[in-house]
């Protein structure tokens, strides 16, 4: 969704919904209409890759290194960062919360990263197939 907003006198006055990908009524029947999801997913993003922020010296000159930026922010964002929405209730003594990332909730991994291991941790790629 794209949200493109309208200002007059540095106040507000309209709102456009534009769906950019995918199809536009699927989108919106997930989405209903509501622009907080996307808008803070954008947010999240220009906090944690100042790449994104507008009116900045933190620009990226080649798109090579932009495109490693959103990355880095990706990983970094799914793997170590455990997110209070996503907390589960456990009944242990002393323990009221098991702590949870967006890749632990997708059951993509078992535990929270740490940035070393993150660095350290060697990816082997899938092999190629040939589809011709």
């Amino acid at each position: 969704m794209q949200v493109v907003k309208r200002r007059s006198g540095g106040r507000l006055v309209g709102l456009t919904i534009k769906v950019v990908y995918g199809d536009p009524e699927q989108v919106r029947r997930l989405l209903g209409g509501h622009t907080a999801y996307v808008e803070r997913t954008h947010l999240t993003s220009r906090q944690m890759n100042g790449r994104l922020v507008r009116k900045t010296l933190s620009f990226s000159k080649k798109v090579e290194m932009f495109r490693a930026a959103c990355a880095w922010e990706d990983i970094t964002y799914n793997l170590t960062r455990p997110l209070k929405t996503l907390r589960q209730e456990v009944n242990e003594v002393g323990r009221r919360w098991l702590r949870r990332t967006p890749a632990m909730a997708a059951k993509l991994t078992d535990h929270i990263w740490s940035i070393e291991e993150i660095l350290t941790t060697v990816v082997v790629p899938p092999p190629l197939t040939n589809s011709l």
